[in-house]
């Protein structure tokens, strides 16, 4: 299954709120806010590298009040 660490920023204030939103999307397993040069952490599951690609590109990066991503794909255990 892939995995991947969703790194984000976004717009200043509005952590709670897009935390909350990320965390409704099916194939998020973990979110947190955090401190320094990124504002969230993501960690995603997919059954496929297929709908990971599109959780990140359709539902996390459009997310509203998202402003940049820097995805971290896992390698297989």
């Amino acid at each position: 299954m892939p995995r991947a660490f969703v790194l984000i920023n976004v717009e200043t204030g509005a952590e709670e709120k897009v935390l909350k939103q990320l965390r409704s999307v099916g194939v998020v397993e973990a979110a947190f806010v955090t401190y320094g040069v990124y504002d969230i952490i993501v960690r995603v599951k997919a059954d496929t590298m297929e709908q990971l690609k599109e959780a990140v590109t359709y539902k996390i990066r459009t997310a509203n009040q998202v402003r940049s991503t820097l995805t971290l794909i896992l390698m297989d255990e």
